[in-house]
C-alpha cells in the first residue's frame, strides 16, 4: 500500500488524480489537504510515501498587484511543503509546474518547438515562480527524498478551465471555424493521472514532459467535439490571411492557434500512460460532461 496526500484539496488535478487512484485502493491510500490556512503545518507528514503537490495560483491575471501572492503561493508554499514532506520522512516529493516555464508564447506565424536543450525563460511572474519553486525543490533531491517536477502542456478533460471549454462552446455554436494548420501539445486528464501513477509506481525523480501522443490541432479539435455532440462544423482556411495578420498584435488569435509544442521524444516513457488517442479523449470529456 502506498500512501499518498495531495496538497491541494478539491483543486482540478488534484481531485482527478484522486479518482484515478482510487480505483485501485488496494494499491493506493489517498489524503488531500487543504493549503489556504496554516494549519497544514500542523499536518504530520510521517504517514504518506508520497506528496502530491498541486496547491498554487493558475495563470488567471497579469496584474502587478498580484505578482507578490504568486511567489508566495507557487513558490514560496511549494519549497516549504517539500522541506516539511523531507523533514517528516516522505519519500518522493511531485510537483506540478507546466509549459510555461518555457514562456507564455505561441503565434500564429511561426512553430515553436521546445527540445531537452531548450533554456526555461519564463515571461511573466507566474511562469517565474513556477520555475523558482522547482529550483527550491531540486535542492532537497536525494537518495531517500526523491524529488519530481512535472511540465505539462495545456491539460482537458471535463471539468477543465482555460482554452479548451471555450473552443467545446463554440464547436457547439458555430456552423463554420477556421481551419488554420497549427500544432500544439495537449496531455488528456486521463494520460496525466495515468502518468503520475506510473511516477509513483516507478520511484521516479528528476523532470518529465508528458503530453498525448499526438499534436494538436485547433480546427481538427473543434471539429471532434462538434461530432461528440452530434454537430457538424465547416472548416474553412477563408479567415486564415486575416488571422495571420491579427496574430501580429491580438493575443487570443496566437492563444487560439499558435504553435507551441514539446519534442515528441521528451514525452516518451519506458511505460504507456496515453491510454486513449485524441479523438478517444475528446468523445470522453463531451460525454461526461454532458453527464454534470
Amino acid at each position: 500500500m502506498v500512501n499518498i496526500l495531495i496538497t491541494g484539496a478539491n483543486s482540478y488535478i488534484g481531485t482527478s488524480l484522486e479518482k484515478w487512484l482510487k480505483k485501485d485502493s488496494d494499491k493506493y491510500y489517498v489524503d488531500t489537504l487543504d493549503m489556504k490556512d496554516n494549519e497544514w503545518k500542523n499536518r504530520d507528514f510521517s504517514k504518506y510515501d508520497v506528496v502530491f503537490h498541486v496547491a498554487g495560483i493558475a495563470h488567471v491575471s497579469t496584474d502587478p498587484k498580484m505578482e507578490q501572492l504568486y511567489y508566495k503561493i507557487n513558490r514560496d508554499l511549494t519549497i516549504e511543503t517539500a522541506k516539511k514532506a523531507k523533514f517528516d520522512g516522505a519519500c518522493q516529493f511531485i510537483f506540478m509546474s507546466s509549459i510555461i516555464v518555457y514562456g507564455d508564447s505561441s503565434s500564429i506565424n511561426h512553430k515553436r518547438v521546445i527540445s531537452r536543450n531548450t533554456v526555461p525563460h519564463p515571461t511573466n511572474f507566474y511562469g517565474n515562480s513556477k520555475l523558482q519553486a522547482e529550483e527550491g525543490i531540486m535542492l532537497l533531491d536525494d537518495d531517500k527524498f526523491k524529488v519530481v517536477v512535472l511540465r505539462p502542456p495545456m491539460i482537458y478533460g471535463k471539468g477543465s478551465k482555460g482554452n479548451y471549454p471555450k473552443l467545446a462552446k463554440m464547436a457547439q455554436k458555430l456552423p463554420f471555424f477556421p481551419d488554420v494548420d497549427n500544432e500544439r501539445s495537449m496531455l488528456h486528464i486521463d494520460n496525466l493521472c495515468e502518468f503520475i501513477r506510473l511516477v509513483i509506481q516507478n520511484e521516479e525523480k528528476g523532470i518529465f514532459f508528458p503530453q498525448n501522443k499526438e499534436y494538436v490541432n485547433t480546427a481538427m479539435m473543434v471539429k471532434l467535439i462538434a461530432e461528440a455532440h452530434g454537430k457538424k462544423i465547416k472548416i474553412t482556411k477563408a479567415f486564415n490571411p486575416a488571422l495571420r495578420v491579427m496574430g501580429n498584435f491580438v493575443g487570443m488569435v496566437n492563444k487560439a492557434f499558435g504553435n507551441l509544442v514539446y519534442e515528441k521524444s521528451m514525452s516518451e516513457y519506458k511505460d504507456e500512460y496515453r491510454i486513449g488517442d485524441l479523438r478517444e479523449s475528446i468523445r470522453i470529456t463531451e460525454v461526461e460532461s454532458r453527464e454534470i
